[in-house]
């Protein structure tokens, strides 16, 4: 608190302001001081608002010895000065009677006896202020059910009583009515008793995420297993890194230990870091310990006992770890408390958590599920396939010549025992046989580095491939290996080309500077192949691919005519080397690129029919591993000639096969992400997102991670579209998690991306409050993006239009000159239209004619948006415009009670659509105008007769061109109308 309050209305100012912040240290703290702050003041009421607001930051920042002080405090000032309570805050004194009770229960040092008499105590003031005993029933209850007694006496006590204004809101009393029958094993009658609070029908500040933490696991129990997803999605994020709601946290982390998704559990353990140490009641502590227990036993028994683990701050934790400490600090907080209530209940009910068993082998909670191996420190490079490849032999010489015997057939294989072999000369007790066919070490080295750099390239990782190559073309100089060296050089060749196109200078066509550094690299490629003789057939035709995909590379850059030829004929060199010397990987490879030549040209036909050739030789001479391959540039090219069906048929032909190989060396990827498009266009959405999250997680196992990152990036925003926003906040909860995201390490686009994705989905998700301080924070970000002002022009308008639907139009206001000044560098005319005109709306909505003067200066900076969108040509992909700014005027018009002005604007907006035809799609936009002008002229205006000779018309035209359904509205308010004169 940057001052204190001078007075008392700068005191209940700072109150509300701090009433607007979540739970935590800075709203207790900033509560403290305000308490300090009111003591200073002559007037007894300041205080008594200042003490209820520190007592709530203590009861739910999860303080609760120290919110029986404070409440003690108020019970003194009511007792001396009561006239000083309002009703309201009469109220709320009364009401947390109930609050000191739960913060007595969760404290093991207050004796039982004590509890009872603060129950007396309720009692007593209760029947003084002649007010109802349910409450107080209730928090007898709840004691029973703490201490392990039978309940059923005290149950009915509270159950059985009509509610008062006092009693727990109807969401918490079912929540307790509903544990009830869940203690006593009844599953199914707890459902239906939740059922109006998981449905959301009746909810508060704890509910419903207090209540779906307790169902998870009888839904599971009951077969209710896609409710249970769904609402783990919802229910976490609403306790997620709360200190008040620590045990709702740890029944999702349960959740996931029973359902095989325990690294997710980890993700959440780790995010939910802080509550190891903000948890300060030892309740709390408790059934958020037993809960990160169940988890972190499950991840031991499946054996992964040293992998990492977030834990209390000051040490790095490893599951096993971390599982000690927390069992000894568990056990005795549950000690504490039997020891206190004198039975075994907490004890027991630990104990029963954690025996209890998995309930599924693998439920997908996300649209990112991992196993725990896909989050240990080493990860596999590349996701288990299916078929189990060739043996890797025992022997070193016999490795080392199979590595290089598959490694010349370019077969998968080879990736397992180049792996294989750097693992061994790795080692410190490493030692080179002396066997002439193996060669000397430093061949090997060389053999290891362009395998390593061959996989850089694949990454796209340019530099370090350039680099590896031409380190490994040393080597087998040094080794007498002309031949090798000269492939190396050449792959270091075409890497380079890369690397100086993404170097151009500033103002250089990109594309032109990757062309010619293209054509320069083709060159040198034939300049080494003329200058090294006795190349190995295998090793000259992998030289001729090489200058092949120079130029087709060169091709796909250019896209121009005069470069096919020079592909195609260097094409022909191969073909007919490979053909001559039987090389039928390089046959393969030489009738792929012809087929992606003609695809690049344009000549989708003839690409087909050399695609459907290489398929039968394939075939039938393979290799076999080229197939998923070539199914896939069929399936490309089928979705080029709009013909999904046919595309998606190859292309999941293709991942079919692709199950059998390694996942890089077919592109499993990429088959993934063709089957997506394939699946959008066939209006399979769902299927679509299931291939997008899944090429995204191979493109993460593979180091791929900014491919990674855009794909799960597409995935989102299908999963938003979806409406399947709970899943969309996950999967970006997930992803903005991870460690090079968090580290900054990832382009700050991409970010900022995945973080707008998230920031609209919480607002369809009607979080209002996180949606709008996530878009506050980008706009701030993107207004310092000189080089893309049409993005932040896009965020600010998107944020103002955030802050007026909470109110805040002074900050809305800002926002929106933001966006307009970005927007005067690169227009977005619709985008800044919509949002001024909503804000107008928002405005005049909810401030009337008090509003009206600010709503009409929005409407007159989107005046000059359509006047300025007019000049340059601009046509708005939806609506006109003039057409929508005039509705808006009628509307906030309208709002404000200016409604001769609103039907002026209205029959203006009417005029400029024009009336619609039968193949029109303005026919709704026409009625609802036509609706909203008869409202303003027959109901406030009070002229019903014109109004319903509009209505009247517009119900004939829209039946006669057959947009009946248009008409309904109409009919009803024409009926209205009627009924009225």
């Amino acid at each position: 608190m940057p001052t204190a309050p001078q007075n008392t209305d700068e005191l209940y100012q700072a109150l509300q302001e701090n009433d607007r912040r979540p739970y935590g240290r800075t709203r207790t703290v900033i509560a403290e001081e305000l308490v300090d702050a009111a003591e200073q003041f002559a007037e007894p009421l300041p205080l008594v608002h200042a003490l209820l607001e520190l007592q709530e930051a203590y009861t739910y920042g999860s303080e609760p010895r120290k919110s029986p002080v404070v409440f003690a405090r108020l019970l003194t000032l009511f007792d001396e000065q009561p006239d000083v309570f309002d009703d309201r805050t009469r109220h709320q004194l009364f009401w947390r009677f109930k609050w000191v009770a739960h913060a007595l229960l969760q404290l093991p040092e207050v004796p039982l006896p004590s509890l009872r008499q603060w129950l007396t105590e309720m009692r007593d003031r209760y029947e003084m202020a002649d007010l109802g005993l349910q409450p107080y029933y209730g928090q007898a209850y709840r004691l029973a059910a703490h201490v392990g007694e039978d309940t059923a006496l005290a149950y009915e006590l509270w159950a059985g009583r009509t509610r008062t204004r006092l009693s727990d809101c109807e969401a918490c009393e079912i929540c307790e009515r509903a544990l009830y029958h869940l203690e006593a094993g009844d599953d199914e009658r707890a459902l239906r008793t939740w059922e109006p609070v998981l449905a959301g029908k009746e909810s508060c500040h704890e509910e419903p995420a207090r209540s779906i933490s307790y169902a998870l696991l009888p839904l599971l129990r009951t077969g209710g297993i896609d409710q249970a997803r769904a609402l783990h999605l919802a229910g976490y994020r609403g306790c997620r890194r709360n200190p008040s709601m620590a045990q709702e946290v740890a029944r999702h982390l349960e959740f996931c230990a029973l359902t095989g998704n325990e690294a997710r559990g980890l993700e959440l353990l780790a995010e939910n870091r802080n509550l190891f140490d903000e948890v300060d009641s030892p309740l709390d502590q408790l059934g958020f310990l037993t809960g990160v227990e169940v988890l972190l036993q499950r991840i031991e028994l499946l054996g992964h006992g040293e992998q990492p683990a977030a834990g209390y701050a000051g040490r790095a934790w490893t599951v096993a770890g971390l599982r000690a400490e927390v069992r000894g600090r568990a056990d005795d907080l549950a000690a504490r408390f039997d020891a206190r209530n004198g039975t075994t209940a907490h004890t027991d009910r630990r104990r029963a958590r954690l025996d209890r068993a998995p309930l599924l082998d693998a439920l997908e909670l996300t649209l990112r599920p991992r196993s725990l191996d896909d989050v240990a420190p080493a990860a596999p490079v590349a996701a288990p396939a299916a078929r189990t490849a060739a043996a890797v032999p025992d022997s070193l010489p016999e490795l080392v010549l199979r590595a290089r015997k598959l490694d010349e057939q370019g077969h998968p294989d080879a990736q397992a025992c180049w792996a294989r072999l750097r693992t061994l000369v790795a080692a410190r007790d490493y030692t080179h046989p002396e066997d002439p066919a193996v060669g000397p070490l430093v061949r090997l080295r060389a053999d290891l580095l362009a395998d390593e750099a061959n996989r850089a390239g694949n990454k796209d990782e340019f530099a370090v491939a350039a680099e590896l190559h031409e380190e490994a073309a040393a080597l087998y100089d040094a080794v007498g290996q002309p031949g090798e060296a000269t492939l190396a050089r050449a792959c270091a060749l075409l890497a380079g080309a890369e690397i100086r196109a993404e170097s151009a200078t500033e103002g250089a066509d990109e594309a032109e500077a990757k062309a010619a550094a293209l054509t320069a690299a083709h060159a040198s490629m034939v300049r080494l192949h003329e200058e090294t003789p006795g190349l190995a057939p295998f090793q000259e035709a992998r030289l001729l691919r090489l200058r092949a995909t120079a130029l087709a590379l060169r091709l796909q850059t250019s896209r121009s005519d005069e470069h096919v030829a020079p592909v195609l004929a260097e094409v022909d060199l191969l073909h007919a080397f490979a053909t001559r010397h039987d090389i039928v990987g390089q046959i393969s490879g030489a009738l792929q690129l012809r087929a992606s030549t003609y695809a690049i040209s344009g000549h989708l036909p003839a690409a087909v029919t050399q695609t459907d050739a290489l398929l039968d030789r394939l075939k039938e001479h393979g290799p076999a591993w080229h197939l998923p391959r070539t199914l896939g540039l069929r399936g490309r090219l089928q979705l080029g000639l709009r013909d999904a069906k046919a595309a998606h048929a190859d292309l999941s032909e293709g991942l079919r096969l692709a199950a059998d190989w390694p996942a890089d060396a077919v592109d499993t990827t990429r088959l993934h992400g063709d089957l997506a498009e394939a699946c959008m266009h066939l209006g399979r959405p769902d299927e679509a997102l299931r291939h997008l999250t899944r090429s995204a997680e191979l493109d993460l196992r593979h180091g791929s991670r900014t491919d990674a990152y855009c794909a799960y990036s597409n995935a989102a925003r299908l999963s938003l579209d979806l409406g399947r926003v709970e899943d969309c906040i996950a999967l970006l909860d997930s992803l903005l998690a991870e460690p090079d995201i968090a580290a900054g390490e990832v382009d700050d686009r991409l970010v900022a991306q995945l973080r707008l994705t998230r920031a609209r989905a919480l607002h369809e998700g009607e979080d209002l409050k996180a949606a709008t301080a996530e878009f506050v924070a980008l706009a701030a970000e993107s207004a310092c993006w000189d080089d893309d002002p049409g993005s932040h022009a896009m965020i600010a308008a998107e944020t103002a239009v955030l802050l007026g639907e909470a109110g805040e139009f002074g900050r809305a206001r800002e926002a929106a000159d933001q966006a307009l000044g970005a927007h005067a560098r690169a227009p977005r005319y619709e985008q800044l239209s919509n949002c001024l005109r909503e804000l107008a709306r928002l405005q005049a909505q909810q401030q009337g004619p008090d509003g009206l003067a600010d709503a009409r200066a929005f409407l007159a900076d989107a005046g000059r948006i359509a006047d300025e969108a007019r000049t340059a040509g601009y046509e708005a992909h939806g609506r006109s415009l003039d057409t929508a700014l005039a509705y808006e005027h009628g509307r906030v018009n309208a709002y404000a009670g200016e409604y001769e002005d609103a039907l002026a604007a209205l029959d203006k907006a009417l005029a400029l659509l024009g009336e619609p035809g039968t193949d029109d799609g303005r026919a709704g936009e026409w009625a609802e105008c036509i609706r909203l002008a008869a409202a303003v002229e027959g109901l406030y205006l009070e002229r019903p007769a014109p109004a319903l000779t509009r209505l009247d018309a517009a119900i004939s035209r829209l039946t006669a061109l057959g947009h009946t359904e248009r008409t309904e509205p109409l009919t009803s308010l024409a009926g209205r109308l009627r009924d009225e004169e």
